[in-house]
């Protein structure tokens, strides 16, 4: 009896540590803790710095903090100030509304490297809106071309209304033409036909 129950001892504790052993180096490993500003916040001020405080303190020579943009551009930052597991950068340029994305890097006490990132939006409503785009304004050598095809469509606009006229006037003249010698020839004919019945 005292056997089965050093037996199932032994079994209980050989699980038990089965369970821990895999937790035990991701135990070492970093994580980030707090963050300002915070994950999915929206700010009505556009915040000057970020802060990252993580489990672990960090070592200023493999702490990487970033901050981009929407359009995925890097926004000027200092380098990160560590002081024991916080690290914070300060922005450089003033924030304009939108999304943002703070990246960072940091090595876990055991070495391994740890990376992760978040968003956070400015929505400040005193911010002015983002200024239209002006309308293309023509440049000086396309108006000179326009100004020149409206000059020439004007001095071609006179020509085009004689050429016009002309044929509207030889259209009667071809007609009158037409006629005069259609009769003449009719008075022939006539005149023939008249001799030959005297003739008989």
């Amino acid at each position: 009896m005292r056997t089965r129950t050093v037996s199932a001892l032994l079994a209980a504790l050989f699980t038990t540590a089965l369970l821990l052993v895999p937790a035990t180096p991701a135990a070492a490993h970093n994580s980030l803790q707090e963050a300002t500003p915070a994950r999915d916040a929206r700010l009505t001020t556009a915040p000057t710095q970020v802060t990252l405080r993580f489990l672990q303190r960090l070592n200023p020579a493999f702490t990487t903090i970033t901050l981009r943009d929407a359009t995925d551009r890097q926004v000027p930052a200092s380098a990160p100030a560590v002081d024991g597991a916080t690290g914070t950068v300060t922005i450089e340029e003033p924030l304009a509304n939108g999304t943002y994305t703070v990246a960072y890097r940091v090595v876990s006490r055991d070495g391994h490297p740890v990376q992760g990132s978040y968003r956070f939006t400015v929505a400040d409503p005193a911010a002015p809106p983002a200024a239209a785009p002006s309308p293309a304004t023509p440049s000086p050598a396309a108006s000179a071309d326009v100004s020149a095809g409206a000059a020439a469509g004007a001095d071609a606009s006179p020509a085009s209304a004689d050429a016009s006229a002309d044929a509207d006037d030889g259209l009667p003249v071809g007609l009158l033409a037409g006629g005069a010698v259609a009769a003449v020839a009719a008075a022939g004919v006539t005149a023939l036909l008249l001799r030959r019945r005297r003739a008989a």
